[in-house]
């Protein structure tokens, strides 16, 4: 063979094993390279501002429902329901309610939702965070493969960004402030103990 054949089965060779790494790489780090990898998907700034919305327009009181948060979610009048769906999951559960009347099941939820407050409650309490960890729905492109895995979070102040560093002491915080504001320990602890569906969603 050729030392220009050699070279070029060489190149193949090199080109052919960067391919399958960055195959196996995107597969196997679906909250990297998903909907967020290209523009905004699960934008938790608009679900500050349809939690905020229907408090304003209810007394100050966030939505609540007996069946779980995922229902509480529909009782938002025209919800955008993919910003609080969160990455790794879909909306198929809430649709799938809307369509039949049925309950949304809050392990199909990708983020958890704290009912039973409003806005005269602790300013630092968190209403909405993602049940999983990402690169954050605001970070696009291949700066998402290096950034440091954060929550996005809604408190009843606002929309912030947690680093998933900090979130065990976060988690400690947050159920001290539910109890305080009147929320059973158990169901404070229930909330920051949600179970994913599903391993192969974690990067």
């Amino acid at each position: 063979m050729s030392r220009k054949k050699k070279l070029l089965s060489l190149s193949l060779c090199v080109v052919g094993a960067l391919a399958f790494s960055c195959a196996v790489y995107v597969q196997r780090h679906p909250l990297i390279f998903n909907e967020s990898f290209f523009g905004h998907a699960h934008c938790w700034r608009m679900a500050e501002g349809y939690l905020k919305q229907y408090a304003a327009e209810n007394e100050g009181r966030f939505p609540f429902h007996t069946n779980g948060y995922g229902d509480a979610v529909l009782l938002i009048p025209d919800v955008w329901l993919e910003c609080f769906s969160g990455a790794g999951y879909d909306t198929q559960a809430w649709i799938q309610a809307q369509r039949t009347g049925s309950d949304v099941p809050e392990d199909q939820c990708g983020r958890v939702y704290v009912q039973g407050l409003s806005l005269t409650n602790d300013p630092e309490i968190i209403l909405l965070f993602d049940k999983i960890p990402t690169a954050g729905d605001h970070r696009h492109f291949f700066s998402r493969i290096w950034a440091p895995p954060v929550r996005e979070v809604v408190k009843i102040k606002g929309a912030e960004i947690i680093p998933e560093s900090e979130w065990l002491d976060v988690t400690k915080r947050q159920i001290e402030l539910l109890v305080v504001a009147g929320i059973s320990r158990e169901q404070a602890v229930a909330y920051y103990t949600v179970k994913q569906i599903g391993s192969e969603r974690v990067d």
